[in-house]
């Protein structure tokens, strides 16, 4: 069987909800063996519907390619099992609130001088410094916080949250890279060191455009809906039938759109003739676009601007997403055989490497499932 990237790296997986599982899953999909560590209750998550055989879906997809294992860190007999574990493991990852960890006595200083080689990775609301770090988090409040929600949703409307939990994801996206790097830095110097993110500052930093805005003008990003900040057109359009995004900023682009849908003198407009031109007088632009698009069905627009070679793509609802044949050909429609659940679907991993590449090995643990084996592995540590 091909090798994977990460094969014989051990991860100890302490945290919860999405955030912290979901950086653990990719590096499980990546070839480390993960174990989630859960409280005697169990991961918040496992109570989040849908369910399926009394096992809930979200948890399934992101936290497959775990071992699964219950300690009380509150108790001592479990924190000597949780230490044994991390005396050889490579990564340990957690998101409980700062402090946390220090109160059940299992803190940066007490894993650095039992592995000196280990890595903890954290995810907290607002960092491990600062006047909010003792602040609870979620992906909610990060949104609001960061300026996401301030600039997301109709131009006059309220601030508006994005359904897809990109704070949570972003984070743990984020320490999934941190992690990596300090592998690569402990392959130099044969020292771990603590890696830490947070809701907060990823969301913030994936604000790109805005930060940009503001730090060169001085003044509050607007809401802008639909429109771009620096491109136009660049936004969902209606057709005959549907919903459509279309990209033809670029000047060679736009020329050739507006020859396609009938208006070819538009380019020459005063109001349209540059790319800042056109972001200026969006709204003028889009209501001369419109009424063209909406004559004819998407499948029309989509071959005549794919034959263009102008960016387009179709709004698509999940279940033609999934059985999309651009989905299927890059493999991110997966199975996995669940023990209690049964045989189940599951997203692919989305990252491709061709020589060691990213494997779902198994689905996510039931509550405790790995239990002996990994106290195995445990005590073994202690006879060394």
């Amino acid at each position: 069987m091909t090798q994977t990237a990460l094969d014989g790296l051990l991860v100890l997986d302490l945290t919860t909800n999405l955030s912290g599982p979901f950086c653990a899953m990719q590096l499980g999909d990546l070839g480390a063996d993960v174990i989630k560590i859960e409280a005697p209750g169990g991961d918040p998550m496992r109570a989040s519907p849908p369910h399926h055989a009394g096992e809930s879906a979200p948890f399934m997809l992101w936290n497959r390619n775990k071992r699964g294992i219950v300690l009380d860190l509150k108790t001592e007999t479990d924190r000597e099992v949780f230490l044994g574990l991390a005396a050889q493991a490579d990564i340990v990852l957690e998101n409980y609130r700062p402090g946390v960890l220090d109160r059940l006595g299992l803190g940066w200083a007490t894993l650095q001088a039992l592995n000196p080689r280990l890595i903890l990775g954290s995810i907290s609301g607002f960092g491990q410094t600062g006047p909010y770090a003792k602040r609870g988090g979620y992906d909610l409040i990060a949104q609001a916080m960061s300026g996401l929600m301030s600039v997301t949703g109709p131009a006059e409307g309220p601030p508006h949250r994005i359904p897809l939990a990109i704070s949570d994801v972003g984070s743990g996206l984020y320490l999934a890279i941190g992690v990596l790097a300090a592998l690569q830095a402990r392959a130099r110097s044969g020292v771990g060191q603590w890696v830490e993110t947070s809701l907060f500052e990823a969301t913030m930093s994936l604000g790109v455009y805005e930060a940009a805005n503001f730090f060169a003008t001085g003044k509050r990003p607007r809401r802008l809906g639909q429109a771009h900040p620096g491109s136009a057109p660049y936004q969902v359009f209606q057709t005959a039938d549907g919903w459509m995004t279309i990209g033809a900023s670029v000047q060679k682009f736009f020329v050739a759109f507006c020859a396609l849908v009938g208006l070819p003198d538009l380019p020459k407009d005063p109001r349209f003739t540059r790319v800042a031109d056109r972001v200026a007088n969006n709204e003028a632009l889009v209501a001369l676009l419109t009424p063209p698009l909406r004559a004819r069905p998407t499948a029309h627009w989509m071959a005549a601007l794919e034959k263009l070679g102008i960016p387009a793509g179709p709004v698509l609802h999940h279940d033609e997403v999934f059985a999309d044949p651009q989905t299927l050909a890059r493999g991110m429609v997966a199975e996995v055989e669940h023990s209690r659940a049964g045989r189940r679907k599951t997203l692919g991993p989305a990252l491709k490497l061709s020589g060691t590449p990213a494997r779902i090995r198994r689905a996510a643990p039931a509550l405790g499932e790995h239990d002996a084996e990994i106290r195995a592995l445990a005590r073994a540590q202690r006879r060394r």
